[in-house]
């Protein structure tokens, strides 16, 4: 290899990348349209509810009112519930609609009527002009087992939800309606869990 080899190489990798901006900033250029979007959070993996509160937090940055409702967890102690409460309640509003996870009430009328309240206070949220973003954690479980009629909440959100607000649900198994209407479907895909090892859930990482 000779002394000009480095600086060959260099070249050819400063082209390439050239070539590559190029083509980006013409796909880029075609992108002018801003709307608000219906994101859709799924899938067996961890990271549903952490990735929409990242989004939270992002909103938060950039002086975006934002709300989550919470459905199914009920009275859970989670991290970021904690914080968006006694660190950010200006500028997020937390509800919490769910009364615990469906094996531990064992009342399915209960359920129902919890995340039905927990509807209402969404759909509130959803139409308040003040409010850019809304969280919908862990809706998809309610629409799973019927809780929540999906053709409601589809219609709504397809026709009702204002056009620059963006709403974020979560949850396994969300229903072919809801990924056909939404504008980004991310599906979390499990390859490793230490709960099959036996490992509890950890302080810091699901909760």
């Amino acid at each position: 290899m000779t002394d000009d080899a480095p600086h060959d190489e260099n070249a050819r990798h400063a082209e390439k990348m050239k070539k590559i901006k190029a083509a980006r900033d013409r796909m880029m250029a075609t992108k002018t349209e801003e709307k608000g979007l219906i994101i859709v959070h799924t899938g067996p993996g961890k990271g549903k509810s952490s990735s929409g509160f990242g989004m939270i937090l992002r909103c938060i940055a950039h002086g975006m009112p934002c709300a989550v409702v919470q459905f199914i967890k009920g009275n859970w102690i989670t991290g970021e519930a904690e914080m968006i409460r006694t660190r950010f309640a200006d500028e997020c509003r937390f509800f919490v609609s769910g009364e615990g996870f469906t094996w531990e009430t064992q009342d399915k009328q209960r359920d129902i009527a919890a995340a039905q309240r927990g509807w209402e206070i969404a759909k509130a949220q959803i139409r308040d002009p003040e409010i850019r973003f809304v969280l919908l954690d862990e809706i998809n479980i309610a629409l799973r087992y019927d809780y929540l009629d999906i053709d409601e909440v589809v219609d709504f959100l397809l026709h009702e939800k204002p056009a620059m607000t963006h709403v974020c649900l979560t949850g396994r198994n969300a229903k072919p309606e809801l990924i056909e209407a939404a504008d980004l479907v991310t599906e979390m895909t499990l390859i490793k869990h230490p709960f099959r090892e036996g490992v509890k859930a950890q302080k810091g990482v699901e909760f």
